[in-house]
């Protein structure tokens, strides 16, 4: 995966998350070089979710979600 669409996807990811958790701003996201991992474990304390609950709920963003409703 390049460079371009890892941001393009965390953009995205970044944003339904702000979506989902009105508390969370854009300030949450800021991170210093080398410290991404703090935000992380930031972002997990806020919304309540382990490490693994979180890297799976990140995936969830990404993933298109089926239409359960269809009649097929």
């Amino acid at each position: 995966m390049n460079t371009e669409k890892i941001d393009e996807t965390w953009r995205l990811q970044k944003a339904k998350m702000m979506i989902q958790f009105n508390y969370l701003h854009d300030d949450d996201f800021h991170y210093d070089y080398g410290k991404k991992d703090c935000m992380i474990t930031t972002l997990r304390q806020k919304i309540g979710k382990s490490r693994e609950d979180f890297d799976a709920y990140l995936l969830t963003l990404i993933t298109p979600s089926r239409n359960l409703n269809r009649t097929e």
